[in-house]
């Protein structure tokens, strides 16, 4: 089979339309038509199917553009590297995924190191989700990811390898003349009658959980779009917010943060590809590893012990993968 063939359904899919497709590619309708006709041939399925406003793959469809993305991914790849090997100077850019709240600290400090340590190197940061980034190492387009482990938490997948980086406690943040500021720990009670700000869905049921936990509850009355939106009504003055600590040093001078008693956690983990490893690859892991031991006891150093402390094994996560 060839890939242009599969480039072009998965254009179909995509766009949900022959003639659109036919215009990004620039063929013809019958042409796209003829190549999709062919290709059902070749498998002997139908998949694409006709609705009211376009085409959609069927089911069988759906199944071959999964794989047929990684495959086309894949590909690319290749060509790109034999392109970049050139004469056998090899200088792919490093291509880093990471969370926000990751992406705005640690990771630009692992880079700066690693650039110190080996000379000067082509790189690009990515922020997305975690369950995306894990997929787009799979699929070739990132050499290295740094994710979390929170809900739907990170699949067992043999083509990757997984590090695991150490706990990322949540703190509160607050604006810079709070009560609270400069004080800490403190117990989920005392923050209970606040106004919250949460940025999605798993984050405010994260902050319920940690609050049912305690005996209280919390009161979101505010929602922001994302992480910055919720950093800016805390900054105001408008509410305050449970976020990751490793954003702890990488906050805005018109917010600050305290610790909890007993906070919620998650695990932060690096994941690369199985085979082929970018060759600055290992040493960033490793300078990855130093960058978060060394802002994690900004905001760990006061886990309680006894009553209050935080339970062995798995920590409680919750929908703060995105952070």
């Amino acid at each position: 089979m060839e890939l242009t063939v599969w480039r072009t359904f998965v254009t179909v899919c995509r766009l949900g339309s022959l003639s659109a497709a036919a215009a990004e590619l620039h063929h013809t309708q019958s042409a796209v038509s003829r190549q999709i006709a062919g290709l059902e041939r070749q498998l002997g399925v139908p998949l694409i199917e006709r609705h009211a406003r376009g085409v959609r793959p069927t089911p069988a469809g759906e199944v071959f553009r999964h794989h047929a993305l990684a495959t086309l991914s894949e590909a690319d790849r290749a060509v790109r590297a034999a392109r970049e090997a050139g004469d056998g100077a090899f200088n792919r850019p490093l291509t880093v995924g990471a969370t926000p709240s990751l992406a705005a600290g640690i990771v630009p400090e692992a880079i700066r190191a690693l650039q110190k340590e080996t000379g000067s190197i082509r790189w690009s940061l990515l922020p997305g989700l975690s369950a995306q980034l894990h997929h787009r190492v799979t699929t070739g387009d990132l050499d290295v990811a740094i994710v979390t482990d929170a809900p739907p938490g990170l699949p067992h997948d043999p083509r990757v390898e997984r590090r695991f980086l150490g706990l990322d406690d949540m703190v509160v943040a607050l604006p810079v003349d709070h009560p609270q500021a400069g004080r800490g720990p403190v117990r989920m009670q005392t923050l209970a009658d606040q106004t919250w700000v949460e940025d999605n869905d798993g984050s405010a049921a994260l902050l319920h959980q940690h609050a049912a936990r305690a005996g209280v509850s919390a009161c979101i009355d505010l929602t922001a779009a994302d992480l910055p939106g919720k950093l800016a009504l805390v900054a105001t003055g408008h509410a305050i917010a449970l976020i990751p600590g490793v954003l702890t040093r990488a906050l805005r001078p018109d917010v600050t943060t305290v610790s909890l008693v007993n906070p919620p956690a998650r695990g932060i983990y690096t994941v690369t590809p199985g085979r082929g490893p970018h060759p600055c690859a290992a040493p960033l892991l490793d300078q990855l590893a130093t960058a978060f031991a060394s802002v994690r006891p900004a905001h760990a150093a006061h886990r309680p012990t006894g009553t209050d402390a935080h339970p062995t094994g798995p920590a409680l996560y919750d929908g703060i993968t995105d952070s």
